[in-house]
């Protein structure tokens, strides 16, 4: 079972990297307020995407159901990024957008 998600685990790790570096580089803005929602869906997201892989390599059997609420949680994570034009934001969304795709090709 897991050597069939070899790429969907490839790009949770791309996502869950992407969403930590946006985390953190969103600390050091300016107004780090209105980078509140942003900061608190790279968390979520890079969390979730952890524990997706996780399940992949011990074999659950809810990984279809976990793909598609990662899926989800990738989307909104991808559309506040989008929403700010830093170089790491736009990064973000782009990894998301991309994770989102692959978990919903399984779930």
């Amino acid at each position: 079972m897991v050597s069939n998600y070899h790429e969907l685990v490839k790009t949770l790790q791309e996502c869950s990297a992407a969403c930590n570096h946006c985390f953190d580089s969103c600390l050091n803005e300016e107004d780090v307020t209105m980078m509140a929602e942003c900061i608190r869906l790279d968390r979520e997201c890079a969390d979730f995407c952890s524990y997706l892989e996780q399940a992949i390599l011990r074999n659950s059997p809810f990984v279809k159901q976990l793909a598609a609420l990662c899926a989800d949680i990738c989307d909104a994570c991808a559309e506040e990024c989008g929403k700010h034009t830093h170089d790491h934001c736009q990064q973000c969304a782009k990894h998301c957008q991309l994770c989102a795709e692959a978990c919903r090709a399984i779930a």
